[in-house]
């Protein structure tokens, strides 16, 4: 039987743009809700469509510094780089990833609200809502008081001291599959160990934000709660799976979460423009169904995703719209409603337009039919990581649970 599942949104999510040229574009969310409205999800009677409010200044205070607050309300007003020289240089804002823009405070804010009011509705079990998605979320690489990465607040880490306040005691398992490290959540939670955070993303060595690695496994009484998989270029769906499933549902079962957090970059694809994995919307999409399981077995089944980078305007709907679908225990049909095929080839059409949700990274063959070594190499590499795991962190976990 399907669980009641929430959908954070509102149309003021569009607030938050960088400009046209910027990668993170709010076109990436309204295609999301508008293709699943197409797919009819938004009219399912197990889900619940929830209006997003703005964080507070003391909630957003849990995770960032007054003063770097204060910053992004003042240049918000601003809307420009006048005031004090290099002031906004200091705090990560600046041409390039993190552009000020006017009404900048308000729509973060909102962002976090929205993402606090997911943590809370799972918690609270709100109209008994058990999974609450929040596609503008998972602003994952704000510090405490930088912005970095695209990120002015970081939305998960506030959702996630949230439940820690208002909740005592809840133990929470956040799991990171954006192609880019987590840096600002590790950070902030890296002496926590009701925190476990699980990160796998493309290794530092390629990309940024260059953090990442298997000797960050977090200090003091959080040692062990940090586990990072630093993937190497072209790591493709099945070796990811094969990863996934023999490590995820271990540090689950040793570390007995209350809930799961999860971001859900999809800039993993195959043809993102902004690194160089290989996984296919299919492939996602798979993942998404084994943190189901875990959430399921290990978490009480309650699960708060989140969105997350994803930086084709065509791949961030199909996959984030087969996460609801999942959430609800819906099968979609592959082939892609013609209203929205069309809407999306007017909104970007810069982009080759699909008509099926889930595609297959056909390049890899020939590069596994090429090159036996890449394939050697990346298959030890899995073991390597799973050797990690098992070896390093499972015996701190559970020698702490």
């Amino acid at each position: 039987m399907a669980k009641e599942v929430g959908l954070i949104y509102s149309d003021d999510f569009a607030k938050y743009n960088f400009g046209t040229e910027h990668p993170l574009r709010p076109v990436r969310v309204e295609l999301t809700y508008s293709l699943m409205k197409h797919y009819g999800l938004l009219d399912h009677e197990n889900l619940q469509v929830i209006p997003p409010r703005m964080a507070t200044d003391d909630e957003i205070g849990q995770v960032h510094s007054r003063d770097y607050v204060d910053v992004i309300k003042k240049y918000s007003v601003l809307g420009t780089y006048s005031g004090i020289p290099r002031e906004p240089f200091f705090y990560g804002l600046g041409p390039g990833d993190n552009p000020i823009f006017r009404g900048m405070y308000e729509a973060s804010a909102l962002v976090a609200g929205a993402s606090i009011m997911a943590a809370e509705t799972v918690m609270n079990q709100t109209n008994g809502i058990h999974y609450c998605f929040n596609p503008a979320g998972g602003l994952h690489h704000a510090l405490r008081a930088k912005a970095s990465g695209f990120c002015i607040f970081n939305d998960i880490a506030v959702a996630i001291a949230y439940i820690k306040k208002k909740y005592p005691g809840t133990k929470i398992m956040y799991v990171d599959i954006d192609v880019h490290h987590g840096d600002g959540v590790q950070w902030i939670f890296y002496d926590d160990p009701d925190v476990l955070k699980v990160d796998f993303h493309e290794s530092g060595e390629f990309l940024f934000p260059g953090t990442g690695f298997t000797d960050e496994i977090g200090e003091g009484r959080g040692r062990g709660f940090q586990v990072n998989f630093p993937l190497l270029p072209k790591f493709y769906d099945d070796l990811y799976l094969n990863l996934f499933t023999r490590t995820v549902p271990e540090l689950a079962k040793a570390f007995r979460p209350d809930v799961v957090v999860t971001q859900l970059g999809v800039d993993t694809h195959f043809n993102d423009p902004l690194a160089s994995l290989a996984l296919s919307t299919s492939g996602q999409e798979k993942i998404i169904r084994e943190i189901h399981k875990v959430v399921k077995n290990y978490a009480h089944d309650r699960w708060v995703p989140l969105g997350g980078g994803g930086y084709l305007m065509t791949v961030v709907p199909r996959s984030w719209t087969m996460c609801l679908a999942e959430l609800l225990g819906v099968n979609l049909p592959n082939k892609i409603p013609e209203a929205w095929v069309k809407e999306a080839a007017t909104q970007v059409p810069e982009e080759v337009t699909p008509t099926l949700l889930r595609d297959y990274n056909a390049k890899i063959e020939g590069v596994l039919l090429r090159d036996a070594e890449f394939l050697i190499d990346r298959e030890q590499h899995v073991e390597r990581l799973v050797k990690y795991v098992h070896e390093t962190i499972l015996p701190i976990i559970e020698g702490k649970s």
